[in-house]
């Protein structure tokens, strides 16, 4: 992962125009899923903007630099894609997201109405229903004993709230796991994760298509509320549906692999269970230590609207350029011990969520559940033991785990 001079001359000249170095690492190879922290800090090492040759794209993994992108969405900008496709030069595989593959004005109109339809006031109506259904799936799991952590806890606690939260019918709900994998999976290159994932996916997509229609979606829910904003003239018809795609999208897995990362944080550091335990009211801050530590979205893409000067270098145009999350939530000039979880760590600007006018729409949700989940923990649980192998699921954009066997023991 030497720094190296790539072999097609255009690109060649993009480098060298920028003066930055070019890396011969793919950040999205099966190497890197499985340990991304030692090639982060290459490419941290390697200087504040670099060149990625497999790809073709500047990369960004220090957290100044990452943190001024996602906050300049005007000259770095989504409408392009947030994927490796530039939607300037290439069709996109399904119809774009009018919220996270949109700028300003249009982004500004339709995360208004999301803003709404997420409100802390709509938070504290679920609240309750939350809590008590975490306690509930505690209990459940501590009568077992021993289970495994992803499906029996981060990916069973979301899927017990979340579409019913949503509104959606009981019919055909395994499907919201493969889609939202499917969605991340073709922010990336066409690899064969993305090209297996969109061949798959004409179930997937048809069930998602039919649930965010007015007429399969429970009054009161999420998902009626944000077809009402159509009828307050705040969107208009044809856009209900594709927003409340976006909730589909981003309301499930970040919360399934942020919640899997903390169980697996609170296992591997049990000092640091011991002390969420003395005092649940650290749970939610907690949740925001595991989603800085594991970083559940570790990459996602701008475009360039212009020329710009980023930590002193140029690029161009119309160029790529790859934030990589998961790097600036470690970077040693952002964070003190920056490779420890701490429960008490202040966590406030990690970029876990994003930062800026694109950040996650689902994050009150995902974090109204990691919150209302450990102190659940907290308050039940005496000892978290890994049992068996971890294993890691794959994906160009997501980092979680496939399996996480444990035993819990109670308090």
């Amino acid at each position: 992962m030497s720094a190296t001079s790539p072999t097609d001359p255009a690109t060649s000249a993009k480098a060298v125009s920028a003066g930055v170095p070019s890396l011969d690492v793919d950040p999205f190879s099966a190497e890197f899923f499985e340990d991304p922290h030692r090639i982060h800090e290459v490419l941290r090492e390697a200087g504040p903007v670099v060149w990625l040759n497999k790809w073709v794209v500047f990369g960004i993994a220090r957290y100044t630099e990452v943190h001024a992108v996602l906050n300049d969405p005007i000259t770095f900008c989504s409408s392009r894609g947030v994927g490796l496709s530039d939607f300037a030069k290439e069709k996109p595989w399904r119809p774009q997201s009018i919220i996270l593959e949109a700028d300003p004005p249009a982004h500004t109109r339709t995360r208004a109405v999301l803003a709404q339809v997420l409100s802390p006031t709509a938070m504290k109506g679920v609240r309750e229903h939350f809590t008590a259904t975490a306690a509930a799936k505690v209990d459940e799991l501590l009568a077992r004993g021993s289970f495994d952590a992803v499906a029996d806890l981060a990916e069973a606690y979301p899927l017990s709230v979340f579409p019913d939260a949503m509104g959606l019918k009981q019919e055909g709900r395994e499907n919201l796991l493969p889609y939202a994998s499917l969605v991340f999976n073709a922010f990336g290159p066409p690899n064969q994760l993305r090209q297996e994932a969109i061949e798959r996916s004409a179930p997937h997509q048809a069930y998602v298509a039919a649930q965010c229609q007015r007429e399969n979606l429970a009054p009161g829910g999420f998902g009626a509320c944000v077809h009402a904003r159509a009828d307050a003239g705040d969107i208009t018809a044809e856009e209900a549906p594709l927003l409340v795609r976006s909730l589909l999208s981003a309301g499930l897995d970040t919360t399934v692999n942020g919640i899997g990362a903390a169980v697996y944080c609170l296992a591997r550091f049990p000092d640091q269970l011991a002390r969420l335990r003395s005092d649940p009211t650290l749970a939610r801050n907690a949740f925001e230590e595991a989603i800085r530590f594991e970083s559940p979205v570790q990459t996602f893409f701008r475009t360039t609207t212009r020329e710009v000067e980023l930590a002193g270098h140029h690029i161009g145009e119309g160029e790529k350029v790859l934030m990589f999350l998961g790097a600036a939530n470690r970077d040693p000039r952002r964070w003190e011990n920056p490779d420890r979880y701490d429960v008490t760590r202040r966590t406030s600007g990690h970029v876990g969520f994003g930062s800026g006018i694109h950040m996650c729409v689902g994050q009150l949700l995902a974090r109204l559940e990691g919150e209302v989940m450990l102190a659940a923990i907290a308050r039940k649980v005496g000892k978290i033991e890994i049992t068996g192998p971890v294993k890691r699921r794959y994906n160009n954009t997501l980092r979680g785990l496939e399996s996480l066997p444990i035993t819990m023991s109670p308090a």
